[in-house]
């Protein structure tokens, strides 16, 4: 476990990480302005956004379609579930989320809800899309929570019930892991994608600034404000959250970067023995797990596969 004040430097570490990412995307467009200055000017580019929201759904399909063709060949265990998109209804839509997953229920009767917010289709940049259709659908949340569900081993608590490190993480996991399986092919979509991982690691800092540092509201506002590429709105709404429900925002980065860590251990363990399919599978075939227990798992995963101990 970490103390508050690694955590706070770790974020500091991951978010300087980014940065030099960012930076280097920024020379190939051939931006010589500000992180915001670069934000203002591809929020005032109307190409950047769709105008109507069936062009916005649309635009989910196609990303997510590519995706799905591509899944057998990181994952030997897919879902029997599948999921289908459905748009937020107008009625609450204004203070909805950009998108988020429903799951399927256990008879699966219906399919899995990648829903998605198209009010104000003026506002929701293409650039974001990608990351956001793999975190919530494939191959983060509805991938993971659907083999969990199809786990009649497990008692019905365990399939349906989830830990924050471990869900958000492995979603978090699944917006890197589809850099690897060669999409982002846009630099604007991987520049979106870096923006949304600045933002979970910000959450490192700002959140034990906010209970370990003594930092004000303002401080974590102002923070985010020269760090990340969201709203000023998005920004003082996610404050308050962070000081209502001290850690939980941190689960996000924490549970991806220990994802990371046991992936790069046993593919430091098992050289060439190592199988990113098997891998993927050995992590969910459990269910959402504390991180420690996660751990112990994969461990003697690597252990029983290559003979050898830590």
């Amino acid at each position: 476990s970490l103390t508050p004040s690694q955590i706070h430097s770790l974020g500091k570490r991951e978010l300087a990480r980014i940065g030099k990412e960012i930076d280097v995307i920024l020379r190939k467009v051939q931006f010589k302005g500000s992180l915001q200055q670069y934000n203002d000017t591809l929020r005032k580019d109307k190409s950047n956004f769709y105008t109507t929201g069936q062009e916005l759904l649309d635009g989910f399909k196609q990303i997510l379609r590519q995706m799905d063709a591509r899944l057998a060949e990181f994952f030997g265990h897919l879902p029997q579930a599948k999921y289908d998109f459905r748009e937020i209804e107008e009625w609450r839509a204004d203070a909805a989320p950009a998108a988020y997953y429903y799951a399927p229920p256990e008879d699966r009767s219906r399919p899995g809800y990648f829903y998605v917010n198209t009010y104000k289709p003026e506002t929701r940049p293409k650039y974001m899309m990608e990351a956001l259709a793999y975190h919530e659908a494939v191959p983060g949340h509805h991938l993971q929570i659907a083999i969990q569900q199809e786990l009649t081993n497990l008692p019905k608590f365990r399939r349906h019930g989830g830990y924050t490190a471990f869900v958000e993480g492995w979603a978090l996991y699944a917006e890197w892991l589809s850099k690897e399986m060669g999409f982002y092919k846009d630099l604007l979509a991987d520049y979106g994608r870096l923006t949304a991982e600045a933002w979970r690691a910000s959450r490192l800092i700002v959140d034990t600034g906010i209970h370990s540092l003594k930092w004000t509201r303002d401080q974590a506002i102002k923070f985010l404000k020269n760090n990340t590429a969201s709203s000023e709105q998005d920004i003082v709404s996610e404050v308050d959250r962070y000081i209502a429900w001290p850690g939980q925002a941190l689960a996000y980065k924490m549970g991806e970067l220990k994802i990371r860590e046991l992936r790069a251990k046993a593919e430091k363990r098992m050289k060439r023995h190592f199988d990113l399919k098997k891998f993927h599978d050995e992590l969910l075939n459990d269910g959402a797990l504390p991180l420690d227990i996660l751990q112990a798992k994969m461990t003697r995963w690597t252990t029983k596969t290559t003979g050898k101990e830590s």
